[in-house]
């Protein structure tokens, strides 16, 4: 591992790898999709990442992003120079999370990142104040349960075709409205139907990819009564059209099919 805080631009070229340190990716600029585990989020301005040690992860952005990458370097480094903040960090880079920076945070990120982070000095020193304030947002509400994720996924994939609202979510949540939309931006980084527009487009993808359905009965689907409005957020979240990513679908299929079918043939040959 090289230094504890560097800037790093991302492309549409995909990373996909694992390392024995926790690592901290805070967005500058752009939009970097982030998959954790398996958990896909953004990672965007005011925004940041937690990837826990060992933990597989692939990011890459398509319109280009640039980020500022915390390498923890394990927990000697933890201990020896956050004191009795270490604790509450150890728990913060344990499992992946997306979280909203507060406006104090957002500041000493955007200092940071204008400050000629290859110092080693201020690298660490930057590195101990982040975390420190990390941590103090983190015990704002000790002992809040996580919000039933899977379980909001699910009814929102049962009703993708109807009219949602905040208050539909927040009893699945059993929370107020209020304190829901509070909980999305500071654990997930988006309002809660920033969350369900973007999982409306996720189910569109893999029908645009899965299935021969007309455009107009996919955007009908998952909520769009205008499908010039459902292209239109297509390709804002995806960079290509509804029709462009039909038709590369396609065309991986039957670049596949073809190789399987080489592949059979040689295989009949050999025998």
């Amino acid at each position: 591992m090289g230094s504890i805080l560097t800037l790093r631009h991302y492309s549409h070229d995909l990373i996909a790898h694992s390392h024995e340190h926790p690592q901290l990716v805070f967005g500058l600029s752009g939009q970097l999709d982030f998959e954790v585990e398996g958990q896909g989020s953004q990672v965007q301005q005011q925004s940041f990442v937690v990837v826990p040690a060992g933990a597989r992860h692939v990011c890459g952005s398509p319109r280009g992003s640039h980020c500022l990458v915390l390498d923890v370097p394990g927990e000697h480094w933890l201990k020896q120079s956050l004191g009795e903040h270490a604790e509450a960090s150890r728990r913060l880079l344990d499992s992946p999370l997306r979280r909203a920076l507060e406006p104090s945070q957002s500041r000493l990120v955007n200092w940071l990142a204008d400050s000629p982070v290859d110092d080693p000095l201020i690298a660490q020193q930057g590195a101990v104040l982040l975390l420190a304030s990390l941590n103090h947002s983190a015990c704002s509400h000790p002992g809040e349960r996580r919000l039933p994720y899977a379980a909001l996924k699910a009814y929102i994939d049962r009703h993708a075709a109807h009219p949602l609202q905040v208050a539909d979510l927040a009893r699945i949540a059993d929370i107020s409205a209020a304190r829901l939309h509070a909980r999305f931006i500071a654990e997930y980084g988006r309002t809660p139907m920033d969350y369900v527009r973007h999982r409306r487009l996720e189910m569109a993808l893999e029908l645009l990819r899965g299935s021969t359905l007309p455009i107009g009965e996919v955007a009908s689907r998952v909520g769009y009564n205008s499908q010039s409005a459902f292209a239109a957020a297509i390709l804002r979240e995806f960079g290509h059209s509804p029709r462009q990513l039909r038709q590369k679908a396609n065309a991986n299929l039957s670049t596949k099919n073809a190789r399987i079918a080489t592949d059979d043939a040689a295989g009949s040959l050999v025998d």
